[in-house]
C-alpha cells in the first residue's frame, strides 16, 4: 500500500508513519515543517519515507505532490492546532482547517485515492456536552474557531463522499498524549507535567484541578487510523477511552511515578472559557472497525516520562 500521511512530521502523524512503515507500507509526508519537526522523521526517512515540504493552502503544490506519488490511501492530519492562537485569528484556521482539507480532497480526487482519513476532534466540537461520555450524536456545539473549523472540514469530507463517491471517514480524537508531543494539542497537559517533572519542577493547575479530559495514547490513535483506513465505513467516530481523568488525578500518576520531585501543583484562576468535562464515547468505533484503546493513562505515562528521566517505563 502506498499511504501519504499530511502533517507526518507532527506528533500524531509521525506515529501514524511509523506505524505504516512497520506493516511494510510505502510512506510519502506532505509537511511544511511550521510546526512538525524533521526529528520526528529521523527513523522514518531511514527507512524509506519520502518527505515533500509542501503547504497544504497552496492548492496547485498539493496537486503536484499528488500527481507524482500516486497515493492509495491518505491520512490528512495537517492542520492548525492551538486552540488560543485560533482565538486570536480565526481566519488562519479556516485558511489551514477548511481551506488546506478541500486542497487535500481534490487532489486524492484527482489521483484516484481509495480512502481518505481525516484527524478530527471530539472535545473542541462537542463543548460543554450534556452527555458523558460523549457519543458522535453529541450536538456540535464548539468554543473556539478550531473546532468550528475541523467540523467545517469533516462536512467537506461527507460532500466528496455523496458528490465523488469518494470513500472517507473521519476519527474525532479525545485529548491524545506520547511521545514527541507539544504542549500546543489539546492533550498538552501532559506533555507540560512530564516536561515539568523531568526538571524537577512543581506544575501550575488553572483552577482546581477537578476539570476532567479522556487521555488515549498515540500508539491507539496511530492504530485506529490504520483500521479505520482498513474499512469501509464512513461518517465521524469518536476514538478515546470513554474514561474521564482530573488533573489533579494525573497529578498523583505524576507523583507515583516520580516520588523523587515534589510536585505538588501550583493552582491559579481557572481560564476563561475552558471545557470542565469531556469524555468521548468510544463504542461506535469499536462496532465499525474493530478499534478500542488498550493503553491505560498510568502506563502511557510512565511510558511518555520514561526517556525524559531516562528510567525505565512500566511494563
Amino acid at each position: 500500500m502506498r499511504a501519504l500521511v499530511t502533517g507526518g512530521a507532527g506528533f500524531i502523524g509521525s506515529n501514524i508513519v511509523d506505524a505504516l512503515l512497520d506493516r511494510g507500507d510505502e510512506v510519502v509526508v506532505l509537511d511544511n515543517l511550521s510546526t512538525g519537526r524533521l526529528s520526528n522523521l529521523d527513523d522514518a526517512l531511514s527507512r524509506g519515507a519520502e518527505l515533500w515540504k509542501v503547504d497544504v493552502r497552496d492548492a496547485e503544490a498539493v496537486r503536484g505532490a499528488f500527481a507524482v506519488t500516486s497515493p492509495q490511501v491518505v491520512f490528512h492530519l495537517a492542520a492548525q492546532i492551538d486552540v488560543r492562537h485560533s482565538v486570536e485569528a480565526p481566519a488562519a484556521d479556516g485558511e489551514v482547517n477548511v481551506g488546506g482539507t478541500i486542497n487535500v480532497l481534490e487532489a486524492a480526487r484527482l489521483v484516484g485515492v481509495e480512502r481518505f482519513v481525516f484527524s478530527s476532534t471530539g472535545g473542541a466540537l462537542y463543548g460543554d456536552a450534556e452527555t458523558i461520555p460523549s457519543p458522535e450524536s453529541t450536538p456540535i456545539l464548539p468554543i473556539s474557531p478550531y473546532g468550528q473549523s475541523k467540523f467545517g472540514a469533516e462536512g467537506y469530507l461527507g460532500l466528496y463522499h455523496r458528490l465523488h463517491g469518494m470513500s472517507t471517514v473521519t476519527l474525532r480524537y479525545a485529548n491524545v498524549y506520547g511521545l514527541r508531543q507539544d504542549p500546543l494539542g489539546e492533550g498538552g497537559v501532559i506533555a507540560i507535567f512530564c516536561g515539568k517533572l523531568a526538571a524537577g519542577e512543581r506544575p501550575t493547575i488553572f483552577g482546581d484541578g477537578t476539570q476532567t479530559r479522556d487521555f488515549v495514547h498515540v500508539s491507539d490513535i496511530a492504530r485506529a487510523n490504520l483500521l479505520a483506513a482498513a474499512s469501509d465505513v464512513t461518517g465521524s467516530f469518536n476514538i478515546g477511552r470513554g474514561e474521564e481523568t482530573s488533573v489533579l488525578e494525573l497529578v498523583d500518576v505524576c507523583r507515583e511515578l516520580a516520588p523523587d520531585v515534589d510536585f505538588r501543583p501550583h493552582l491559579e484562576d481557572a481560564r476563561a472559557g475552558e471545557i470542565l468535562r469531556s469524555c468521548l464515547d468510544p463504542t461506535a468505533a469499536f462496532l465499525a472497525f474493530g478499534w478500542r484503546a488498550e493503553i491505560d493513562v498510568r502506563d502511557g505515562l510512565a511510558a511518555t516520562l520514561a526517556p525524559l528521566r531516562d528510567v525505565p517505563a512500566a511494563a
